[in-house]
């Protein structure tokens, strides 16, 4: 693919995750469809806990959010991360 449309694509993918996750995270009406089939309690439960977790989302404090706030930063590196790994494959 040339360099322009993967740019491009990068930045709809990015797009994509930073909207669908911020919209899961503050529980955005129309969303349930992504988390109620793993059996969460809104979308923000389904962000931290996915089945994994126990983390309570009804009374989380600043730390949690900073917290989310920065693994929703590392997006970008993961997505850099596969496209570098996918050349050297």
């Amino acid at each position: 693919m040339p360099e322009d449309r993967r740019d491009v694509a990068e930045a709809a993918t990015l797009g994509v995750f930073f909207g669908g996750s911020f919209g899961l995270y503050h529980n955005v009406p129309g969303l349930g469809l992504l988390w109620r089939p793993f059996r969460a309690q809104n979308g923000r439960d389904f962000m931290w806990n996915s089945g994994v977790f126990g983390v309570d989302t009804k009374e989380l404090s600043w730390p949690m959010h900073a917290l989310a706030g920065g693994i929703f930063a590392t997006y970008p590196f993961f997505l850099k991360l596969g496209r570098w790994l996918g050349r050297m494959l």
